[in-house]
């Protein structure tokens, strides 16, 4: 996907540099032409009246420089899928963890936002110096995803048993917010955490610790965890 998406934004990318240096040379030939032919045709000065012309020659620039940086955007996406992806590396190869761990995050990134009823979820890292691993990078990232997009949800949802917002109305009709504490710990709102943590073990093995401050698994759950095709 990265690749199909890399190679028509290329072409993009590099029009918008031209559309730029094009756009600023038709704006100065305008202003040239103002210059030189002071007194304007009635038709002339209508038309300049109805496209608002001060208005284009202002906002045209910007336009183009807003495009740019939205290209621009896009390409850091897309080295970051293939960062992620690690395309064209399907075989055992060494990797640095940490960079794949950032990558997931990095894409995870609108999830850890704040929300309405929940604040922005804070990511807590504790990487001690790892060597690279030989290790299949591609999957290994899907790894990280998978459990990251999971500690998310378990946060989110312990902020929908621990913070639902109501609306509530006093006497005087004012409506105010109240933020309800009902979570299952009958504790106040919590912020929510995401803590990663890495460190080498007996020379050649590496841990990566995730936890999360969500709701966490029922007994029940953590009994059946690794019972074939189960799942939640």
């Amino acid at each position: 996907v990265a690749h199909e998406i890399n190679n028509p934004l290329n072409f993009i990318y590099s029009n918008l540099c031209l559309a730029d240096e094009y756009t600023q040379e038709l704006l100065g030939l305008i202003h040239l032409y103002q210059q030189t032919y002071t007194n304007s045709t009635p038709e002339i000065t209508a038309q300049t009246e109805a496209i608002d012309l001060e208005f284009l020659e202002s906002d045209l620039p910007k336009l183009v420089k807003s495009m740019r940086v939205g290209a621009e955007r896009i390409c850091q996406i897309v080295q970051l899928l293939r960062n992620f992806s690690h395309l064209d590396e399907a075989q055992l190869k060494l990797a640095d963890i940490h960079e794949g761990i950032d990558s997931t995050l990095l894409l995870l990134q609108h999830r850890l936002k704040a929300k309405p009823g929940r604040p922005a979820i804070e990511v807590m890292k504790e990487y001690n110096n790892l060597p690279q691993v030989e290790c299949y990078s591609s999957q290994l990232n899907q790894v990280f995803m998978n459990i990251l997009a999971n500690a998310i949800d378990a946060i989110e949802e312990e902020h929908k048993k621990s913070g639902i917002r109501k609306d509530c109305t006093e006497g005087n009709g004012q409506v105010i917010e109240e933020l309800c504490r009902c979570s299952i710990h009958n504790t106040p709102h919590r912020n929510p955490k995401l803590w990663i943590c890495t460190e080498v073990k007996e020379g050649d093995r590496i841990i990566i610790r995730i936890a999360d401050n969500g709701s966490g698994m029922t007994e029940d759950i953590q009994r059946r965890l690794f019972d074939p095709f189960f799942t939640t």
